[in-house]
């Protein structure tokens, strides 16, 4: 009963900037850690950027110094802030969520159905 919704891919040019969000919703009762991962044709899934209660965010290193990932607890809401980007960004993104959906339930992890971006001239 929990759902993750992506938004805000699209085709950009070299050097362009995009901000995909996620939205979940659904039965939930806290959620733990949330993160980006993109899979680009031929290749596996990676991690993009997680987002944890622990401390400062984790970046893939080709993330570090053009992507931000932050979210909003009150909207259950993920952004991922993509500048400088380049041709090998391009890839479907999927969202990530750790979630509990009661007191008595077990954590589980839910995906989002991906959002595509493609930079191109």
């Amino acid at each position: 009963q929990v759902q993750l919704v992506e938004s805000g891919g699209d085709l950009v040019q070299p050097g362009g900037s995009l901000r995909l969000s996620c939205t979940a919703s659904g039965s939930i009762f806290t959620i733990y850690n949330m993160g980006w991962y993109r899979q680009a044709p031929g290749n596996q899934r990676e991690l993009v950027a997680l987002s944890t209660s622990r401390g400062n965010p984790n970046y893939a290193e080709f993330a570090k110094d053009r992507f931000t990932i932050s979210r909003d607890n009150a909207k259950n809401t993920l952004y991922l802030q993509m500048n400088n980007l380049k041709p090998e960004d391009t890839a479907v993104y999927y969202c990530y969520a750790s979630v509990r959906t009661s007191s008595v339930s077990a954590t589980r992890a839910y995906w989002g159905q991906g959002t595509q971006v493609t930079v191109s001239s």
